[in-house]
């Protein structure tokens, strides 16, 4: 585990976040100060005009930071299929967080549950000091926060509070908390991998006379 300041003493590090409806894209220097970029639209178009706006090569970047997860997985998995290409070309290191783990750290509450939606009335779930887990509606405790921009579709849990997910206020609050990994093959997030069905395939046959 690494802290944003040891990540970002060598240079600016550009952080990818694309897990709430709107992109968030940083460049942030050592001393901790960062430039902000967080246009609207879809993911895949987004994340380049905030590059572009804040005038990031990416041939030319020597770190990258990004969110891994939960949250929204179409754009998190374009960021990280971008990366792949870009440090495939141009190699740079490569570090990881969680959202959720961000907002725990930011609140410091340890008995704030901060939770995201995992479809199907089960729920992402994160105490300050606690692995993630998966829970079901019905085994969710108060006090609940969810962040204020990432989508849902299941319907909110009893007396869930909206706590804001914005990098521009929570980069000062997590500067020293150790949340990054490394990612040298940048993915979004599982809780476990995708379990898929053996099938074996058969000759069609006609049916038998008289069957």
């Amino acid at each position: 585990m690494a802290t944003f300041r040891e990540v970002c003493r060598h240079g600016p590090v550009v952080l990818l976040d694309a897990a709430a409806v709107q992109v968030q894209v940083g460049v942030i220097t050592p001393a901790g100060e960062a430039r902000w970029s967080a246009p609207p639209g879809e993911s895949g178009v987004a994340v380049f005009q905030a590059l572009e706006e804040l005038g990031v090569n990416p041939a030319t970047v020597g770190g990258w930071i990004f969110c891994e997860g939960p949250g929204s997985i179409l754009g998190i998995r374009t960021v990280a299929m971008a990366l792949r290409s870009w440090i495939l070309l141009h190699p740079a290191p490569v570090h990881r967080f969680a959202s959720l783990a961000v907002v725990a750290h930011a609140l410091g509450d340890p008995n704030a549950g901060i939770i995201a939606d995992a479809r199907r009335e089960t729920w992402h779930h994160l105490r300050l000091g606690e692995p993630l887990r998966r829970l079901p509606t019905r085994e969710l405790q108060p006090p609940l926060f969810l962040p204020a921009t990432f989508r849902t579709w299941s319907a909110l849990p009893p007396g869930v509070q909206s706590t804001p997910y914005e990098w521009s206020r929570l980069l000062a609050r997590v500067w020293d908390a150790d949340l990054l990994r490394p990612a040298p093959e940048p993915d979004a997030f599982l809780h476990e991998d995708p379990n898929y069905v053996t099938w074996t395939p058969r000759i069609h046959q006609a049916p038998a006379p008289g069957a």
